[in-house]
């Protein structure tokens, strides 16, 4: 029923009840939601959305309300963070008398208020014969979100902003839908009481034409952003910057352009048949003369109301020419360290995104596959959370917008890396398509990778694909380049540009395979945790540093989870150059009374932040006798403040991988048996200073790294690992161990 499926819309289209023809329902505008490929977890509906007489749209602000950044480098560990966001202007339009006439204005400065804005602008009530559970109950908004949207849901300020009046996102308020269920093959179709295009519709879902088979795409030529040596020497930039402790990840991508030689449906339909995908679509403004086919294999967000899921792909490799071939693919990428690490990573950065809006011990792993497409294979992770009681979908799409996988770790650091690497927008490619119930916060939004972003000038559409892959210090440049051609390859060959230059790769249908889930370390007792500024008032809490870094909340929540009030304050908001002498640490920690202090982890250097330096000396000179802990860089703070030396880490950078560590048994390893397994994050590390004023208390199997520090005589506590990470089994432990410790006299 798939290819029916696009075959009634074809028809629909044919009888005037979709596009030009069905101007008197509403605009001309199409939009498809597409689950391509068999039924599974992952593909179960298609939904159609009808004419619409309602959308909205951003572009991008004049450069005197939003200006570029000043020339800097963030891979060289220069942030520039923004804390007050200018609004954007977001234009309604309505469709009368055969155009669409501009209704009101948003002003907005974020996603979520726009989002919430709309309200006022959407019927309540419920569609007379009530979809699926999984699926819109009332008319909802769907649509675009560009890439570039990150101006207004990440702290920074891009230094190549799109051109004025880019667009930036498009979303229609549909009243109408016609959904086809996948595990019935049931087409039904949905609107409010009395909808005349509904009723005009239903004798139609039936429709069983056949599609006529494609012909071959009209030759045409393409041209690349950067040539395969410029892709390898961006590549080597990012991994120097991993040496330097800058970032752990960075996602780079490069595009392909050129002329389309048909319209860009029928490139979808090709690409359906060529490259299924569970969560593709397709979407057309004629007025705007734009147009978006995609492909994806990943989810961004879902949320029913009450929960949020999210599904991170990291880690790929080609299918094989036969099964024994593939299995052995498989199993490679499953066993290849870099591979895991770096999916490991984006799992702990998304389990970090869905713990802004969820419940404190409800962020879990439900499950870990490799899921394999028609000339990829990825590992793939499942996470879910429970909507703590003043979220909803709507502040879950401003926390995990961009999309962990096709940025990187830490978020904001490399968000504004990519920006310096590529040196121009990304519009709507690693933006997100889907729906939202403004009212309920009900939604579900895909990661717009496999896309192909189209526009019509003067008479002729014009394409571009883009693809990129997530680099890491074990990234081996030419691999990274061919694997980027890999992903980019169907869509290439679906619009012409390319022929036979990919017809070695092999191609499969969809297929999963299930891996066993690692442990996180969970815990659910009735704490919380809330940011704080300089004005706030509190004791008897943790207070928490936070470094910039993606893990903070994943932290911040397994400490909450043993039953304590976790405070967090953000040192790296303000001026790097912060006046934090010891006098001033010392009033900070005093303000708040804290049972406990964690310097955080984050990127670059001790030195970036003067307040974990400033109270690291303050807690050895014993003016601050709360028992501090460091992780990574609080750790290297710590060592730095006793005259220890920070050095390069002696096996290299190592991000998201586990290691053994061999350990004294005491302070806060006591519990713990020897050697225990954590998942280090770090390119730099502090050097062995045997008589130095702290006690090596663990060092890692093989390198003999310094893993943790403690003070012979008071509770200064440091660790060069993650406990909260995934597959840290005995992080929670260890925290257990340090709340247990009591204030000095």
């Amino acid at each position: 029923m798939s290819q029916r499926f696009l075959s009634l819309h074809t028809h629909l289209r044919d009888i005037g009840l979709l596009g030009k023809g069905a101007v008197h329902f509403g605009g001309p505008d199409e939009l498809l939601l597409y689950s391509g490929g068999p039924q599974s977890h992952l593909a179960q509906f298609s939904m159609l959305c009808g004419p619409s007489r309602k959308r909205v749209f951003v572009r991008q602000p004049s450069r005197a309300k939003v200006s570029p950044a000043q020339p800097h480098s963030p891979l060289k560990g220069e942030v520039r963070l923004v804390k007050e966001k200018l609004p954007f202007i977001a234009q309604v339009e309505e469709w009368k008398h055969g155009c669409w006439y501009h209704s009101t204005s948003i002003f907005a400065s974020s996603l979520a208020e726009l989002l919430e804005k709309l309200r006022p602008h959407t019927p309540t009530q419920f569609f007379e014969e009530v979809p699926d559970s999984s699926l819109p109950q009332r008319p909802f908004w769907s649509g675009a979100l560009a890439y570039d949207m990150v101006q207004w849901t990440r702290p920074l300020q891009l230094q190549h902003v799109p051109e004025e009046g880019e667009l930036l996102t498009l979303l229609w308020l549909v009243e109408r839908i016609i959904v086809h269920e996948k595990a019935t093959d049931m087409v039904r179709s949905h609107a409010l009481k009395g909808d005349l295009w509904h009723e005009e519709v239903s004798p139609h879902t039936e429709h069983d034409a056949v599609m006529q088979a494609l012909p071959e795409s009209p030759r045409s030529l393409e041209t690349s952003s950067m040539t395969d040596e410029q892709h390898e020497q961006a590549i080597e930039s990012v991994r120097e910057s991993i040496r330097e402790g800058q970032m752990y990840q960075v996602n780079v991508g490069r595009w392909w352009n050129g002329k389309i030689r048909e319209h860009p449906w029928r490139i979808f339909q090709r690409l359906n048949e060529t490259n299924p995908a569970p969560f593709s679509a397709y979407l057309e403004a004629p007025d705007l003369s734009f147009s978006l086919v995609c492909s994806s294999p990943e989810s961004l967000l879902k949320c029913d109301g009450e929960s949020v899921f999210t599904s991170p792909i990291k880690g790929t490799r080609p299918r094989g020419a036969h099964p024994e071939q593939e299995k052995d693919l498989r199993n490679e990428m499953i066993n290849d360290e870099k591979e895991r690490s770096e999916h490991r990573m984006l799992v702990d950065l998304m389990r970090n995104d869905i713990s802004t809006v969820s419940k404190i011990g409800s962020v879990q792993v439900e499950r870990f596959d490799v899921e394999a497409y028609a000339q990829v294979q990825h590992l793939v992770s499942h996470l879910s959370g429970v909507l703590d009681e003043d979220s909803n979908g709507l502040d879950a799409l401003q926390a995990v917008f961009p999309g962990g996988s096709i940025t990187g770790c830490p978020r904001t650091v490399v968000c504004a890396a990519i920006d310096e690497l590529e040196q121009h927008p990304r519009s709507f490619w690693t933006g997100s398509i889907g729906w939202v119930d403004v009212v309920s916060g009900a939604c579900s939004w895909n990661i717009l990778i496999r896309t192909l972003i189209a526009r019509k000038q003067r008479g002729q559409w014009h394409g571009s694909v883009a693809a990129g892959g997530g680099i890491t210090i074990g990234s081996h440049p030419k691999i990274e380049v061919e694997e980027a051609k890999w992903k980019a390859a169907a869509l290439r060959k679906a619009c012409g540009w390319i022929d036979g230059e990919n017809s070695e790769l092999p191609v499969g249908k969809l297929t999963n395979h299930k891996l066993e889930v690692e442990t996180v370390p969970i815990a659910s007792a009735e704490g919380s945790v809330r940011f704080i500024d300089e004005n706030t008032v509190a004791e008897g809490c943790v207070l928490f540093i936070d470094n910039l870094d993606s893990f903070t909340l994943n932290i911040a929540h397994a400490i909450a989870g043993l039953g304590r009030e976790v405070l967090i304050y953000k040192a790296r908001d303000g001026p790097l150059n912060s006046n934090w002498d010891e006098a001033s640490c010392i009033e900070f920690a005093d303000r708040f009374q804290p049972t406990h202090i964690v310097l955080g982890p984050g990127p670059g250097e001790p030195k970036d932040s003067p307040l974990t330096m400033g109270l690291a000396r303050s807690a050895l000179s014993g003016e601050v006798t709360t028992p501090i802990l460091g992780i990574c860089l609080g750790h290297q703070a710590l060592g730095i403040a006793a005259g220890m030396e920070l050095v390069h880490s002696p096996d290299g950078p190592v991000h998201g991988a586990p290691r053994a560590c061999l350990h004294n048994q005491t302070g806060l390893f006591s519990t713990l048996q020897s050697p225990a397994v954590f998942i280090r994050y770090n390119s730099l590390c502090i050097a062995s200073m045997p008589d130095g004023p702290y006690i090596e208390t663990a060092h890692e199997d093989g390198t003999n790294m310094v893993m943790g520090i403690q003070h012979p005589d008071v509770h200064i506590h440091g660790i060069q690992f993650h406990p909260e990470s995934v597959g840290s089994k005995e992080g929670l432990e260890l925290l257990k161990n340090f709340l247990a410790l009591e204030a000095d006299d």
